[in-house]
């Protein structure tokens, strides 16, 4: 079985970049930087013309918490179902209950508003009170895959608890290991885990840098740069795991 790398990716240069790098999958969002948030329709639009890959969308109405009020999950829903009318492959969204456990029931409405799209639950998990349980509940939801960088702020220092997760999924359900995933530790975090498929940016920063124009600071905080993806990045990383 071949390893597979998701990207994620907040533009369309991005997008076309990881396809042109071998990429397997896209996740597509906006605000990556502020963790992400569901990207508008003209961009999931333009993504879908501009590539080819399957594109998985993000489905987060604002940052913050993942408790949502009827309001959000009346607009996630909606953007569910936009995604499905723009012929995207997959969708990626989290719901959890203020005592961070998954909010089952709200969960399933998402997932069948889903329909035939492929449904990732996102790094919410990582916030989940027992994450084997949580996986046992997100299977039984009809999720096809979690990401999770293993409860730890990086996915090598979550190996343990990924691989934990890997071996109680039994094949039931894809355990994609994500966060600050690059070329100098994809080996040991495969190694370490079994994982066959991992999800991370491989981007680099362009533009200027820092900004001393005071509106500039304002708007876009001290710096003042985009974030693309690096094809070397991700063939770096590709020829890693095909050393495996």
């Amino acid at each position: 079985m071949e390893f597979k790398l998701e990207i994620c990716v907040e533009t369309v240069e991005s997008a076309v970049n990881a396809e042109k790098a071998g990429a397997h999958r896209i996740e597509l969002c906006s605000a990556l930087a502020a963790g992400g948030v569901t990207p508008s329709q003209g961009l999931i639009k333009s993504a879908r013309r501009n590539t080819g890959l399957p594109i998985h969308v993000l489905i987060r109405p604002r940052i913050g918490d993942f408790f949502y009020s009827d309001s959000e999950l009346e607009i996630m829903k909606n953007d569910i179902e936009f995604c499905g009318e723009a012929g995207v492959a997959g969708i990626v969204s989290g719901i959890l209950l203020p005592d961070n456990s998954v909010d089952t029931e709200r969960l399933s409405i998402l997932r069948d508003y889903a329909e035939n799209m492929s449904f990732t639950f996102h790094r919410a998990f990582d916030l989940c009170k027992d994450p084997l349980r949580s996986l046992s509940v997100i299977i039984n939801a009809g999720a096809e895959r979690i990401l999770t960088s293993g409860q730890a702020p990086s996915a090598l220092e979550g190996a343990a608890l990924i691989k934990k997760l890997i071996d109680k999924a039994a094949g039931r359900i894809v355990i994609m290991p994500g966060g600050k995933i690059n070329e100098t530790n994809i080996n040991a975090i495969a190694t370490k885990t079994g994982a066959r498929e991992f999800h991370l940016s491989a981007s680099a920063k362009t533009g200027p840098g820092k900004t001393e124009n005071p509106v500039l600071q304002i708007i876009n905080g001290p710096g003042n740069n985009n974030i693309v993806v690096d094809t070397d990045i991700i063939s770096r990383i590709s020829d890693i795991l095909k050393s495996l």
